[in-house]
């Protein structure tokens, strides 16, 4: 299995417009808690930037911030936000070694198949300097499935994400928190937030 789900992938090419408008009230909730822990001026790579709300904020504290997502069309409503290129990447793509200080990845890895997240989270461990911090949200749930717009998501669960984040690279420390939380399809449900540091 790829390390992407095609009907996920015409869902945001489909819904491009529409989905980038939603949630223009704020930023993640996560976001200000994980730019806290790091230096001023920090890289910080982006994985799924959707429609660069968070990437604007980020950049507008004086990080530098590198947004990609993998819908061109996602891409294209990010890069006239921030007026500014928006790479299109998938996350299986990520090739770079030792390259940011950070990798912040809110409600995007949780579409990866769960056969395929070890390599991601892997991935992302090399793009990451000594010392760096990793931020990824999922929704929770321990079976993956899809949503009522047919995007698949991992659902992980505790144990799980624990797991797969343990057996992919050698972190110094993996942290794991559960929350409460809603998205674009309007539900309410169980959340987790992970945030992971390479020695």
């Amino acid at each position: 299995m790829t390390a992407f789900d095609d009907a996920t992938l015409s869902f945001y090419a489909k819904e491009a417009p529409l989905y980038t408008a939603s949630g223009t009230g704020g930023i993640s909730r996560h976001l200000e808690g994980f730019l806290a822990q790091l230096k001023p001026g920090a890289e910080i790579l982006e994985l799924g930037c959707g429609g660069g709300l968070d990437a604007a904020f980020m950049i507008a504290q004086g990080f530098v911030v590198y947004p990609t997502d993998g819908t061109p069309e996602i891409a294209a409503k990010a890069s006239e936000r921030l007026q500014r290129p928006v790479r299109v990447m998938r996350f299986d793509e990520l090739d770079e070694v030792e390259r940011y200080d950070a990798v912040y990845a809110s409600a995007s890895l949780l579409h990866v198949p769960l056969v395929a997240l070890s390599g991601i989270l892997a991935a992302t461990h090399r793009a990451l300097r000594p010392g760096g911090t990793h931020f990824a949200s999922y929704k929770a749930g321990g079976v993956a499935g899809r949503d009522r717009f047919g995007r698949y998501f991992n659902y992980l669960s505790p144990d799980q994400a624990d797991r797969l984040y343990r057996a992919a690279a050698p972190w110094a420390d993996v942290r794991i928190e559960e929350a409460i939380g809603g998205g674009y399809d309007g539900v309410q449900g169980p959340w987790l937030k992970v945030t992971a540091a390479k020695c």
